[in-house]
């Protein structure tokens, strides 16, 4: 059976011809009445996924961390913007804001904004961070300026729209979406590229089998300029935390996710989770181009241990159950364990203004 969004794709792919990959994605995401993030809280063990900040407090109490060393290396200036991207339930910001309450001057320096689109996260958003005043945004263009950034974004890139070439027998072309011999159903076809998206392909790729999948992602590229931007005006760090790889390289990593399942990513659009693994080496090219200081990446697991999360772990088993310090073992290993997200996570750093190097890379 269809879905709502799948039905008002069908009739735009019959009027209008195939979606690109990135414009299917940003519909199922973020469609005004349909969009997976628009009507529903998608994490947990309730939801489709969980993320690091839902693990353990320790997560955004080592973030915390970071932004408090970062702020005294950055002179401790009397205000900055403390930017969250995609804060899901606040849960990160919380437990990072909570982690910092004592370091003289940090609370009443930190301005908090959230960068979010979905009214139900906002609402989560705002309750874990009652009394913080956040302030919410849907684009960095509305940020105040004058002031350096501080800016996190934890799985926040890989929801971004990408989009896809194939190589065919006739050479590489752009895979779309279009619709089946009814014209209801959703498939996957392909078309001619265009040359400036042709000169998107790397020299290392060009001469890979046919069937291969090569994917980039203008949004991102748009993001991360936007981000530099911000940085090279106010000054301050971002810090990027998702699934990725470090250099560009061909493979389809489009994934759907339903509760805590794989699906295929064209089934029932508007239900599921659609994203993608971050092209690190992309990211920190385009930052460098802009003008500002990049780290990493780094592996998560590694990110963590060097701010401290062992030691935090063993201060809060001393307080702890046993069936408490048992879970806290687990959000650990889960944590930072190379087999579980401490490898395939990676971390990326990109400062401006400050002449000492953040931590933790």
């Amino acid at each position: 059976m269809s879905t709502p969004l799948q039905d008002i794709l069908a009739q735009r792919i019959r009027d209008n011809g195939p979606l690109n990959i990135g414009e299917f994605m940003a519909e199922a995401l973020t469609h005004p009445q349909h969009g997976y993030y628009m009507d529903k809280d998608p994490f947990g063990r309730a939801g489709d996924f969980t993320t690091a900040p839902e693990i353990s407090q320790m997560f955004g109490e080592m973030i915390g961390v970071w932004a408090a060393d970062l702020w005294q290396l950055m002179g401790a200036p009397e205000s900055f913007i403390w930017l969250e991207c995609g804060p899901g339930r606040g849960t990160l910001s919380a437990d990072a804001l909570r982690a910092t309450r004592h370091v003289p001057g940090f609370h009443e320096a930190a301005e908090i904004h959230l960068l979010e689109a979905s009214p139900v996260l906002k609402k989560a958003q705002a309750q874990a961070l009652a009394g913080f005043k956040p302030v919410w945004h849907e684009t960095l263009e509305t940020l105040p300026a004058g002031k350096p950034l501080i800016l996190i974004a934890n799985e926040f890139l890989d929801a971004l729209p990408i989009r896809q070439m194939l190589k065919t027998a006739k050479g590489w072309e752009e895979r779309v979406v279009a619709t089946d011999i009814g014209g209801t159903g959703l498939v996957y076809a392909s078309r001619d590229l265009t040359s400036e998206d042709r000169a998107r392909i790397p020299t290392h790729i060009t001469g890979t089998p046919e069937g291969t999948i090569f994917e980039f992602s203008p949004a991102r590229d748009l993001f991360i300029k936007a981000v530099c931007r911000c940085l090279r005006e106010h000054g301050g760090a971002a810090l990027f935390i998702d699934y990725g790889y470090e250099r560009s390289a061909p493979g389809e990593t489009l994934q759907a996710v339903r509760a805590h399942e794989y699906v295929p990513v064209l089934s029932k659009p508007g239900e599921s989770d659609i994203s993608a693994h971050v092209d690190f080496g992309q990211l920190l090219r385009t930052a460098r181009d802009s003008g500002v200081h990049t780290l990493g990446p780094v592996p998560q697991g590694r990110f963590l241990q060097t701010l401290g999360i062992g030691l935090r772990a063993q201060t809060l088993a001393q307080k702890a159950s046993s069936v408490q310090r048992e879970e806290l073992e687990k959000a650990l290993h889960r944590l930072t364990d190379s087999a579980q997200m401490g490898a395939l996570f990676k971390v990326a750093g990109l400062y401006y203004g400050t002449k000492t190097v953040p931590t933790g890379f």
